[in-house]
């Protein structure tokens, strides 16, 4: 009795072209998966305002523009040019105000979530 068999080699080729496929599927792969993504961007409603709404908008912004400015230069009056070294608060501001080799420094820490910023004016 005798078998007879046959046999044959088996080769696989990736598709993505992550894996070493062929880099003529990408934008097949690409296409395929965008119509598949059942996820959406969310879009920006647009709201458009009338003439009158824009006007009024901007008014409010100068005036709170020109009040913050008006305190923030009451409070500044303490330390004139900025030469007077120190540590001063406004609020949850701390700002530190000191001189260096590279120049003015300015350190000014958020308390209320930590957020830090340096700020550095060169000698002249």
């Amino acid at each position: 009795m005798s078998a007879c068999a046959f046999a044959q080699q088996f080769s696989y080729k990736p598709v993505n072209p992550a894996f070493g496929g062929d880099t003529f599927n990408y934008n097949w792969l690409l296409s395929s998966a965008t119509s598949q993504n059942g996820h959406k961007e969310e879009t920006a409603v647009s709201t458009s305002q009338s003439a009158l709404d824009q006007f009024g908008a901007s008014l409010n912004q100068q005036v709170l523009s020109q009040i913050s400015r008006s305190l923030l230069s009451q409070q500044l009056d303490g330390i004139g040019d900025f030469s007077q070294e120190g540590t001063f608060t406004f609020g949850t501001l701390n700002v530190e105000i000191f001189d260096s080799y590279e120049g003015l420094v300015i350190n000014i820490l958020d308390t209320s979530n930590g957020e830090e910023t340096q700020v550095i004016v060169p000698n002249p």
